[in-house]
């Protein structure tokens, strides 16, 4: 019996968002038979800062028991889904920081030949989510990974209207994760897990 593909979900998120897009990507990634792990970018920011947004507190203290993400996360899996907010259109420096620690993963040639993908949020509605996806999938073409963007392979991507990944407007907290964003993420990670295994399975092979 072949071993499942492993996938890591690593992702910042500031209030929540992107954690709860994360759980949601996870939980389907697993239902599609991948074993999973989800991992959170280290917070950069000082708690003055934090402090300033209750809902950013409320999400750093709800997520310190989500392990903090390491290289290993990335050379252990067949598939990593990273996550961001949009920041000027482009990932939180959360997020970028910890991919700037994968420089030695890199020159020894670990990060390549593995399947790629993103998501993203903003407060506003094209508030930089598809140029901050792009911007992302700039790094898996440096890598040598696979970018497997869900595209619009199936008819959910209608109703959330991004092909380049999962996305959502979360209007400054008002708007929460809903069905649409949920179905969307459900299909990329299916997607990612469907041509990880393929992957897989012809280097198996």
């Amino acid at each position: 019996m072949s071993t499942p593909v492993k996938v890591s979900v690593i992702y910042y998120s500031a209030t929540g968002t992107g954690t709860e897009i994360a759980s949601t990507l996870a939980a389907e990634a697993e239902a599609a038979g991948a074993e999973v792990r989800v991992r959170r970018a280290p917070e950069l920011a000082p708690d003055a800062a934090i402090d300033s947004n209750p809902a950013w507190r409320a999400n750093v203290e709800a997520t310190k028991s989500i392990p903090e993400a390491t290289p290993d996360d990335v050379v252990w899996a067949d598939a990593v889904l990273f996550g961001s907010p949009t920041r000027f259109g482009n990932i939180a420096s959360q997020l970028k920081q910890f991919i700037d620690t994968l420089g030695g993963q890199w020159a020894q040639g670990q990060l390549a030949d593995k399947v790629y993908s993103g998501f993203t949020s903003s407060s506003t509605a094209h508030g930089g989510q598809e140029s901050t996806l792009l911007a992302l999938y700039n790094t898996f073409h440096h890598f040598g990974g696979i970018v497997v963007a869900p595209g619009y392979t199936d008819g959910a991507k209608f109703a959330d209207g991004n092909p380049y990944g999962t996305s959502h407007v979360d209007a400054q907290g008002a708007n929460k994760v809903d069905d649409v964003t949920r179905a969307a993420a459900a299909v990329q990670a299916k997607r990612v897990v469907t041509v990880a295994k393929a992957l897989k399975a012809g280097a198996d092979a």
